[in-house]
């Protein structure tokens, strides 16, 4: 494992304060059983593509139901045993569309949603500063704790395992398994596989994307 505190590689930005979500996360990483999962971001919302912080019960836009459909598709070609997603309703309709074609139920887990903005919800992100401690939401520290509380319970699920989640689950899980991410792999609905070789984990997309979003809350 990587001893870096940034394993995340630019693709055209990156967020203020991701350095410390890598270290709070990397302090004390896991190490699932597994040889191999998935993880998808959440189709988009409207939210996502005006940069604007949103609140859990933010819904899927027609563009991310359709982006929802096609990593379905993508996905429908892997062995799947375990779908567990967020219960946000972006996340958790985006893990029935892909659900589906496995015949599986996704199992929904508050400990997945994206972190709490509180006073920040509603308005504008693209100067995201994850070392941020806005009023009525979570600390850094608070929504990291929480990840892997969450993240580790998804991967002890029978395996292969597909979490679908959102983007600050992929950077707190990226960094604490040391993998290096480029954010272009943060898109809406971007089909991902981590595999292990050893104690060494890899991530790669099953499908190219275009770059990441710059609203990932």
């Amino acid at each position: 494992m990587s001893n870096s505190t940034s394993l995340v590689t630019p693709a055209h930005f990156k967020p203020a304060g991701l350095d410390e979500l890598v270290q709070l996360a990397a302090a004390e990483p896991i190490s699932p059983a597994c040889e191999h999962f998935y993880f998808l971001r959440h189709g988009q919302t409207n939210r996502n593509a005006l940069r604007i912080f949103q609140a859990p019960d933010e819904p899927l836009s027609e563009l991310g139901l359709a982006q929802a459909a096609q990593a379905a598709t993508v996905l429908a070609g892997e062995t799947i045993r375990s779908i567990v997603c967020s219960d946000a309703p972006r996340a958790h309709v985006t893990a029935q569309s892909v659900a589906a074609p496995h015949g599986l139920t996704p199992l929904p887990d508050a400990g997945l949603r994206e972190r709490h903005f509180g006073v920040l919800i509603g308005t504008s992100s693209a100067s995201i500063d994850w070392a941020c401690a806005p009023e009525g939401g979570e600390t850094l520290k608070q929504f990291v704790d929480r990840k892997r509380i969450a993240l580790a319970a998804a991967l002890a699920r029978p395996a292969p395992v597909l979490v679908v989640a959102h983007g600050g689950s992929l950077f707190v899980l990226a960094a604490l398994l040391g993998v290096t991410i480029d954010l272009s792999v943060l898109g809406n609905a971007q089909p991902l596989r981590f595999e292990r070789s050893g104690p060494i984990w890899t991530v790669k997309p099953l499908q190219a994307k275009g770059d990441a979003e710059a609203s990932i809350a």
